[in-house]
């Protein structure tokens, strides 16, 4: 998916809030550099092989339900993990995973290139997930550590601009090598930024620990939300082929929601919970991550399908389905920093309405949209409008995320919200995928209508969200 994650993913971790050193400006100016590079090895990664889907269920002569592992089994790794990696990066060194999160995303993504079958490239997508759970929190966590508090603002902006402009460029530079070249291709562009990243975060980049971290990791939290997601998620998505009676579904649905439940009942009671269920008591975090859920998951699953609409169904070639994501992503670079000013001016619960109601707006221009339809009517224009309604929602929901608990709480609630996306981007890729391309088989274009449909209908109802949880004047807790 198309990463609004730039979104400002500054969500993701200030686990460093407190004694960040002053390093001297030249160091800094290393620090921006690696985290920029690894992330956007990250990022590019995860836009560009949107686009190639189409083109990889061709080559590799397999099913649907297959394509969509190759984007779930990252997904489902990293959403499992990614709370994980940034606890291992506060107990270990935040260098040393982060440069152990960009070594593995690397070399997986060299066995994603010369993956001969299906199974291994999903397998393969899989260890990337597990290097990406890595590479994420630990290089905002990094910055954190890096920059005082008074310059951590313009060094997030910075790292999540360059993130945005390369999950803008991905997927056009994806097509162009898939139509040109073949899609192994889009994989082995990935070492090529790792070994730089590598170098200068070995030469240049300060270790950084949390002396307050808790002396274990949560092992069985993680185990039982990767098993728990993925049976769930593997149900959803032979639900369309085998019935909602038959074995293949119920089986691994059987598994998984019990599973779900046992995190929930093990964090509950563990001393160093990945994920602290007490951050749920405010009604207001509650309330912006159902509502992160709803957003996200419209916009995952949307951002799927999109590109089989434009190939497959409107014929376009994989450089033109590329470039239907760049006003999207161009927004969300150039018009976050005044985005971010309208928290200062109106709080977050205005902008966070009205941001979610513009997106499904746009989700209902797709939906409207006819084969005759002109391109840039049909997608250039809902695009658009929804890269409008989300550079409006993503700022004040990270700050609405980091204004609902206490200060100490800052780095571990922004990486809560962000697993709530990663799952939400999950689940909505499998119900989506089973809608459009499963249920609609006869007719894709009348499959991808009513999924743009359930997509503006999940916005509404963030929308709504928003309105009923979040105070009209949204103060910090605890500040």
């Amino acid at each position: 998916m198309i990463n609004p994650k730039a979104r400002p993913c500054a969500e993701l971790a200030i686990r460093a809030t407190r004694g960040a050193a002053d390093c001297a400006a030249q160091q800094k100016r290393w620090v921006l550099a690696a985290t920029i590079l690894a992330s956007v090895i990250a990022y590019t990664d995860e836009s560009v092989v949107n686009v190639a889907l189409p083109a990889i269920a061709r080559g590799l002569a397999t099913s649907v339900a297959v394509v969509q592992w190759v984007v779930n089994a990252y997904t489902l790794c990293l959403a499992a993990l990614l709370l994980l990696g940034g606890a291992a990066g506060d107990r270990f060194g935040r260098r040393t995973m982060f440069m152990a999160g960009i070594g593995v995303f690397a070399l997986a993504s060299l066995w994603c290139g010369f993956a001969p079958d299906a199974t291994q490239l999903v397998a393969a997508r899989a260890v990337q997930g597990v290097g990406a759970a890595l590479l994420i929190p630990c290089s905002l966590a990094i910055i954190g550590a890096t920059f005082p508090e008074s310059e951590r603002g313009v060094a997030i902006g910075t790292w999540a601009g360059f993130s945005s402009l390369a999950s803008a460029i991905g997927p056009l530079l994806g097509g162009w090598i898939v139509d040109h070249l073949s899609w192994p291709v889009i994989f082995l562009i990935n070492p090529v930024l790792a070994l730089p990243a590598l170098l200068i975060a070995w030469r240049h980049v300060p270790e950084s620990r949390d002396p307050e971290a808790p002396p274990t990791l949560d092992w069985l939290g993680a185990l039982l939300a990767f098993v728990g997601l993925g049976s769930v998620t593997f149900a959803l998505i032979a639900l369309p082929d085998v019935g909602w009676r038959a074995p293949a579904f119920l089986a691994p649905l059987a598994v998984g929601l019990p599973l779900l439940a046992v995190f929930i009942w093990h964090e509950r009671r563990t001393a160093a919970p990945m994920m602290p269920l007490g951050l749920f008591r405010s009604a207001t975090f509650s309330g912006i991550n159902a509502m992160t859920l709803l957003l996200y998951a419209a916009l995952g699953g949307a951002f799927f399908l999109l590109p089989f609409g434009l190939i497959q169904v409107h014929g376009t070639s994989a450089t033109a389905a590329g470039s239907v994501f760049l006003p999207f992503t161009i927004i969300m670079g150039v018009l976050s920093r005044w985005a971010g000013g309208l928290l200062d001016k109106v709080g977050a619960r205005l902008p966070l309405i009205v941001g979610s109601t513009l997106t499904a707006f746009g989700f209902g221009l797709f939906a409207l949209a006819g084969p005759a339809t002109p391109f840039w009517i049909a997608f250039l224009l809902p695009v658009t409008v929804i890269g409008l309604g989300m550079v409006i929602t993503v700022a004040p929901l990270t700050t609405a995320v980091m204004n609902a608990v206490p200060n100490h709480q800052i780095g571990i609630a922004s990486g809560v919200n962000n697993a709530v996306a990663t799952v939400a981007n999950l689940f909505a890729i499998a119900i989506f995928g089973a809608i459009a391309l499963n249920l609609f088989s006869s007719d894709m274009a009348s499959g991808i209508r009513i999924a743009m449909l359930l997509a503006a209908g999940l916005s509404l109802a963030s929308a709504v969200c928003a309105a009923v949880t979040i105070p009209a004047t949204h103060k910090p807790a605890g500040k």
